[in-house]
């Protein structure tokens, strides 16, 4: 039996032997003639956005081999003379173009796998949508076959899939794209006004200390600012938030960044979810806390993971004052003023101060 895509099956020549996939994709009917000799095609290195992960994952080592050859990626750089461990790789045939606004900056180069022709325009136009005009974009055909063809830019009417687009920053103006680091501007997220201002958000989440892969429950998200940090620094996060309109606005903000498959959205107070949430390696409280949420909160912690909790009323102090007399770590206030114009003048405009108590297990 060889299992793969109808293009694959005709190019391989498999003729009665030939499985197509399902429609969704589904390993199923590979799974079930385990222990029988089946071959599944899938394109260029299957470990490499491709299909070979997936099945793995099913399968003991010894029930399966993998024969490589170079993948589209690899022949686009090959192409164009691209050094690919600078450029980034994304697979953007089953993903939003969004996740190209994390990473996409001048001088950086991306190549990325379309869904068909029509998603060449489509990606062109959210590029020139969202900053990224000016842009280079090579429209790359059928890599690898006899069909094979690459085309500046990307007006063509005769664009054939497979298809890939190499995007090239070199003329992007200074400023495109998000900046690194903590603080994004409040401007750029969809909120009610609720939401951790820039200047306490880069202090929260230096204290915070995000690092690749670990998770962040985000306990009172407001419009989601910290989370959507968080999974922009390669994190994970579940952000919990009572009020419906809030949380659609944490969901349209994790879709604008392009880290919606990195931020999970719960509605409802926070104290019945929390059993079922994975195990943090941070906690972020932003409002609402109160003694029952942090003694139900600490216990479930496992040791090291960190906790930061922001509060603005005296009440909020006083809760954070006795967690820190209990628990230890430090505890903060940060006090910020901004000028602004008083007649022919300035002065300074203080905003509330923001007492901060931060701890690790």
């Amino acid at each position: 039996m060889v299992f793969g895509a109808l293009r694959h099956l005709a190019l391989a020549g498999a003729g009665a032997r030939g499985r197509e996939w399902p429609v969704p994709f589904d390993l199923a009917p590979l799974l079930a003639l385990r222990g029988r000799r089946v071959a599944m095609l899938v394109s260029g290195d299957p470990f490499w956005f491709g299909a070979g992960g997936t099945v793995a994952a099913h399968l003991r080592q010894d029930e399966w081999q993998a024969h490589p050859v170079a993948g589209v990626f690899s022949l686009v750089a090959a192409r164009l003379g691209w050094r690919l461990e600078e450029c980034l790789c994304l697979g953007l045939h089953a993903a939003p173009f969004a996740r190209l606004r994390p990473v996409l900056a001048r001088g950086v180069r991306v190549i990325c796998t379309l869904r068909d022709a029509a998603a060449v325009g489509e990606l062109a136009e959210w590029l020139a949508e969202n900053g990224f005009a000016t842009a280079r974009l090579t429209v790359c055909e059928a890599m690898g076959g006899s069909r094979e063809r690459l085309r500046q830019g990307a007006d063509w009417p005769d664009i054939q899939a497979p298809v890939a687009v190499a995007i090239d920053g070199a003329d992007l103006p200074r400023g495109a794209g998000l900046p690194r680091g903590f603080g994004l501007p409040d401007a750029l997220f969809q909120s009610d006004g609720q939401i951790t201002k820039a200047p306490v958000r880069a202090v929260t989440l230096a204290a915070l200390g995000p690092r690749a892969d670990e998770v962040l429950w985000d306990i009172g998200g407001g419009s989601g600012s910290i989370s959507v940090e968080w999974c922009l620094a390669g994190g994970r996060a579940v952000c919990i938030e009572a009020r419906a309109e809030r949380a659609a606005n944490i969901r349209a903000n994790a879709v604008a960044f392009g880290i919606a498959h990195r931020l999970t959205v719960q509605q409802g107070w926070a104290l019945p979810l929390l059993a079922d949430l994975p195990v943090p390696d941070a906690v972020f409280v932003g409002g609402g806390g109160d003694m029952a949420l942090y003694a139900a909160l600490w216990p479930l912690l496992p040791a090291g993971a960190r906790i930061v909790a922001n509060g603005v009323t005296i009440e909020t102090e006083a809760i954070l004052a006795a967690q820190h007399a209990r628990r230890g770590g430090s505890l903060i206030r940060v006090d910020i003023a901004e000028a602004a114009a008083l007649g022919r003048f300035r002065d300074w405009r203080a905003a509330r101060p923001v007492v901060q108590w931060r701890a690790v297990k």
